[in-house]
Formats: structure tokens, C-alpha cells, sequence
């Protein structure tokens, strides 16, 4: 006989509803689990969408993402000259907000070359840019639809194309236009304050720059070689799409890893004194059944089974409650939540193991038990 079964029968309500308010702190640990994957994919995918193996930007700075960078828009034709370099492109990052609807947009613009390494990757819908100006290509998760025209400071774009997953680390979705159409959105002044300057005789001639210059290399090309090259002219600097890469996870999403990673361990830790609070619970009121089966003769081991199976179940129906409710409403999110599945498994293991520790709680009061307590009433 399963004596943890049988008293789950009997109190059945009560261990249910015990399970769902685990289960609910088990779908908040799983979201935060997957509100850090998604950040990290977002960085990542924003990185990885030129597919580039070389970038260039300016010296003394970390890149585009990390910080500023600026460089001379003809630097692009001094990268591809090097021995080595296939092809590469201009490309530049800034954020806007624009109007829609009656509401504010916050945009992730990517300006980059037409049929050059910067534009956008599979295009699920519609067509890429074809037109020098007032296209654009956008992420779903704006909201916009094929044929919509939305405003980017003082001209209007067209919507040709739309993609999927393609965000900066802050949740903003990303839209791709030529890069003259985001130099002047960068560089274009409002009507007073170009009046302001052009009554000062200040030039309205800007130079152009770029945030920076992607390459991409031949097969058999020696990315190095080609990186200390391009770090001889003292006015730039390059990394590789890997440095790139490691640097945005170490750097931009880092503090909010080691955040996450700490509100995780809060969250664990609740729910390890919960489930011991309510293991111990549950078994001071059957001290008086427990007193019995040891008068009767069950071993110690039955009894300890008996808590620990409980509390065992108890984390594993609630984790499941969590998996099921996060997974159903995850894309109601407002930024990106993703799970994988190895993530849902070590959660399992460590509410196994914290289930095991939880109850030990209730164990060594049930140990204490005098057996003459079943007969004292």
C-alpha cells in the first residue's frame, strides 16, 4: 500500500490547490528563465543577421551595441580592397520612436547597402528593398502590415517586407532602410533648428558616417591577419563575429543576467521554505496516524517514504502546472520569453533536490513521534 497516494486521495482538494500556488511561483521562475534566453537570442540574431565574419568600426570603442562608433562612410571601400575580403557593406544603428495610430512606436533602425552584407535575412512575408528610398523592412512584433506607410521623422516609409525575431537586447523591434534613408533620418534637423543654423552660416553639409563596416571574408582567408590589418590604421578597430558575439553577452546583457540569475535564486529559495513549510504541515496533522504506524510496526522508512513522496509530488505536479501555464502564455509577453527544453529539465532536477531538502522538515518531526501518542488520545 502506497501511503502517500492514499492520503493524497483523501485530501485531494487541498494537495491541488497546494499544487497550483507552486505551480504559479514554479511559471514565474520559468519565465525569467526565458525572458534571459530571449534577450540573449535577441542580441544574438542582431549580430548574426548580416552574417558577417569581420567588423570594423571605430578605434578605442567596443562596436555599435556596446557603444558609439562612427567612421567615415568611405572606409567601407578601403575594408574591401584588403587581401582576403569577399565583399562588405556600410551598416548604421539608432533608435526612433514614430507615431502610429494615435500611439508611439519605439523602432530599432538599421540602415544598410542594397545587395551589400547588413540587410535583413528571410524576408517571411513580402519583399526586401528595392527602391534608394522610403522602404523599409520590419519585425512583426511592430505591429505593422504589408502596404502600411509609418512616418520616421520627416518622410514617410512604405512596409514591403516583414521578418520574425529580429530585436535589439532591449526589446525594441527592428525595421531595415537604405542606408541614405538613415543617414538623413540621423542627420536631418527640424525646420527651426535648421533655420537657427543656417542663420549662423553654419554648413548644412554633414560628413557621413557609418556605425560600422561588415565584412565578409573568402573561404580560405586568415580572419586574424586580416583583423591586425585593419587595426594598423589607427583610426579604426576590428573584431571578429565571434568577439563580437561574446562581447554582447559579456557586456550589454550581462547585468541583466547576473539580475535575473539573483531573483532565480530568491524564487528557489521561496519555494523551498514553502514546500517545507507545507510538508511540515501536513505532517503535524497525521502525527496521531503516524504514532499509530509505529505502534503497529512499520519501519522508519515507510514513514520517511511517505513524507518525502509527498513533497516530491507536490514540486513535480506544480512544476508541471508552471511548464503548462508559462507555455500558454508566453507569447502574451511583451518581449520575447523562450523556452528550451533542457531548461524545463534542470528546473525539474533542482526542485527534485529541493523537494528532498523541503522535507526534511517534516521527517524529523515525524521521527520524533512517541508511539504512545496513538493511544493517549
Amino acid at each position: 500500500m502506497n501511503l502517500a497516494y492514499r492520503d493524497v486521495r483523501h485530501n485531494l482538494f487541498r494537495f491541488v490547490l497546494t499544487c497550483l500556488g507552486l505551480g504559479l511561483l514554479m511559471s514565474v521562475v520559468l519565465a525569467m528563465i526565458g525572458i534571459y534566453n530571449g534577450l540573449v537570442a535577441d542580441a544574438l540574431n542582431l549580430v548574426k543577421a548580416p552574417q558577417a565574419d569581420l567588423w570594423v568600426v571605430e578605434s578605442g570603442t567596443k562596436g555599435p551595441f556596446a557603444e558609439a562608433s562612427k567612421i567615415p562612410e568611405d572606409t567601407r571601400e578601403a575594408v574591401e580592397r584588403l587581401h582576403g575580403v569577399s565583399e562588405a557593406g556600410n551598416i548604421t544603428y539608432q533608435t526612433v520612436e514614430a507615431p502610429l495610430a494615435g500611439k508611439t512606436l519605439r523602432l530599432y533602425v538599421i540602415g544598410y547597402e542594397r545587395d551589400r552584407p547588413g540587410g535583413p535575412g528571410d524576408v517571411v512575408e513580402g519583399r526586401k528593398i528595392v527602391q534608394s528610398h522610403f522602404e523599409l523592412v520590419a519585425d512583426r512584433d511592430t505591429g505593422l502590415t504589408l502596404g502600411v506607410t509609418i512616418r520616421l521623422g520627416r518622410n514617410r516609409f512604405k512596409v514591403v517586407g516583414l521578418v520574425e525575431d529580429t530585436m535589439n537586447s532591449g526589446g525594441d523591434p527592428v525595421v531595415f532602410v537604405t542606408l541614405a534613408d538613415a543617414q538623413t533620418l540621423q542627420s536631418q534637423l527640424a525646420p527651426p533648428a535648421a533655420r537657427v543654423q543656417a542663420a549662423r552660416g553654419a554648413s548644412a553639409e554633414i560628413a557621413k558616417t557609418v556605425a560600422a563596416v561588415v565584412a565578409r571574408l573568402e573561404a580560405n582567408a586568415d580572419i586574424d591577419a586580416v583583423a591586425r590589418t585593419v587595426r594598423q590604421w589607427k583610426h579604426l578597430s576590428a573584431m571578429t563575429q565571434a568577439d563580437q558575439e561574446q562581447l554582447l553577452i559579456k557586456s550589454v546583457v550581462d547585468r541583466a543576467r547576473r539580475q535575473i540569475g539573483l531573483f532565480l535564486g530568491i524564487l528557489l529559495t521561496v519555494s523551498a521554505v514553502v514546500i517545507a513549510l507545507i510538508v511540515y504541515t501536513m505532517t503535524m496533522e497525521k502525527l496521531k496516524q503516524i504514532a499509530t504506524l509505529k505502534l503497529i510496526g512499520a519501519p522508519d522508512r515507510t514513514i520517511v517514504g511517505l513524507i518525502v513522496q509527498q513533497a516530491i509530488a507536490l514540486g513535480m505536479v506544480g512544476w508541471a502546472f508552471g511548464l503548462a501555464l508559462i507555455t500558454l502564455t508566453k507569447d502574451g509577453f511583451p518581449r520575447r520569453v523562450l523556452l528550451e527544453p533542457y531548461n524545463a529539465a534542470v528546473l525539474a532536477g533542482i526542485i527534485l533536490v529541493v523537494c528532498i531538502a523541503a522535507s526534511g522538515l517534516g521527517v524529523r518531526a515525524a521521527l520524533k513521534v512517541d508511539p504512545a501518542t496513538a493511544i493517549g488520545g
